[in-house]
């Protein structure tokens, strides 16, 4: 897939899905509450998102391999819209279990099958910029989202928004099918190519053969290439397990945020939903200003595990700022801070894993990884709900906070092995 020409559509897809989900996320939990259910069983039914996600990686790339982007984006495209429709007409809280963990398979199905497109058809030089435009139109998805729903919450129910996000998902699938002209002519381009590869390939082995069978000499065996990144030195397990433990810590404190922010705005800070949906209005206008200067200073920078610390580092002051006072001014300042944080991190490491793996296991290494940091999506929402039986709100973002400080530290342990290795 030529990235350049199909790169307008892809942001298209990331605007239009992630506007619908961030229309949906300051209201989910109001939304859930209407129905008298237990703080506990809200945190269950939050921690299915992240079940669905950590069971959809690894598939999702399979699919990407078997299909292609194009076909692979609509099927996670599809499944969205039955998830967000059902939550529309649906009042039980095993049917919004089921469809939570749906919908967690098909946010990170487009995860993987997105960023995978970007690490293939990407390079050193631009995969960070790719990778900043991504996030700059998920950004714009969640400048309009929460003002879209915050307003709609205004003047009707609060199933209503979920009725709109249904649309945004077949909006996406009519972007995602715009694909199809450039995809085929890609398939057709690349079979020659590959044709022509195949030929060429078995012409040099043949000759390959022939000469290692008129030399007796044990010095033109060529040696079994070792899985190792040369720029590292690291394994492709040590590799695996770096970038895992990273993102796994960078989702949970992401999770945390994300589930309990509306709940603190509205208790802790007596914000209206309005006032709550701005602010994630604020870090999306951040991301979306910031996300392709990020991902350009990514590339140049070529120090992409330290613009991921920023990254964090700015998370964490976000954090601080609201804990810290309920004014609004403040707040929103710290969700511009927040945002431009989120960008460093998401454009460098998703970069970074496209420096480093090969070609042909990229999707699923990043599959692997995707799915295996969810599982941290799992537990700090869990976590979380207990902190708030036992203690409150205010405990809950301090855990928050531990978890981005432990992210760094981690990151700043893989930056010392690294430099050490090119050493």
């Amino acid at each position: 897939m030529d990235i350049r020409k199909n790169l307008p559509l892809l942001m298209t897809i990331c605007f239009l899905s992630q506007m619908g989900g961030f229309m949906i996320l300051p209201l989910f939990p109001l939304f859930i509450e209407e129905f008298g259910l237990s703080g506990w069983m809200m945190g269950v039914i939050f921690a299915l998102f992240y079940v669905g996600k950590v069971i959809g990686g690894v598939p999702a790339a399979a699919l990407y391999r078997k299909l292609g982007g194009k076909r692979a984006l609509i099927a996670m495209l599809l499944l969205l819209a039955v998830c967000m429709g059902g939550f529309a007409v649906s009042s039980a809280a095993l049917v919004f279990g089921l469809l939570r963990l749906l919908q967690g398979l098909a946010s990170t199905g487009l995860t993987v099958v997105i960023r995978s497109i970007i690490g293939d058809g990407g390079n050193t030089d631009n995969r960070g910029l790719y990778n900043g435009y991504i996030s700059s139109s998920e950004g714009g998805g969640m400048v309009l989202g929460p003002v879209i729903s915050g307003w709609l919450a205004l003047h009707w129910p609060l199933s209503v928004p979920f009725l709109l996000v249904t649309v945004c998902c077949l909006m996406a699938v009519g972007a995602a099918m715009g694909i199809k002209s450039a995809a085929k002519a890609g398939l057709a381009s690349g079979s020659e190519v590959n044709g022509q590869a195949a030929q060429a390939i078995s012409t040099a082995v043949k000759q390959t053969q022939t000469h290692m069978d008129s030399t007796t000499s044990p010095a033109y065996v060529t040696p079994r290439p070792i899985a190792q990144d040369s720029s590292t030195g690291l394994t492709r397990r040590q590799q695996l397990i770096g970038y895992g433990t990273v993102h796994f810590l960078e989702m949970s404190a992401y999770a945390v945020f994300l589930t309990y922010f509306a709940l603190y705005a509205a208790h802790i800070m007596h914000w209206d939903p309005f006032a709550t949906s701005l602010a994630f209005t604020v870090a999306g206008i951040s991301t979306l200003a910031a996300a392709p200067i990020a991902g350009y200073l990514s590339d140049r920078l070529g120090d992409r595990l330290l613009l991921c610390m920023f990254g964090m580092l700015m998370i964490g002051i976000e954090v601080v700022v609201f804990l810290s006072t309920s004014s609004y001014v403040l707040v929103y300042v710290g969700m511009l801070i927040g945002g431009v944080g989120g960008a460093c991190y998401m454009d460098s490491f998703f970069a970074h894993i496209g420096d480093h793996i090969p070609d042909e296991g990229r999707s699923s290494v990043i599959g692997k990884i995707v799915s295996a940091a969810e599982i941290g999506s799992i537990v700090s929402p869990l976590v979380a709900a207990l902190l708030v039986e036992v203690g409150s709100l205010y405990t809950v973002f301090v855990f928050n906070l531990l978890l981005i400080a432990a992210a760094i530290a981690v990151q700043a342990v893989m930056r010392i092995r690294y430099r050490s290795k090119r050493v």
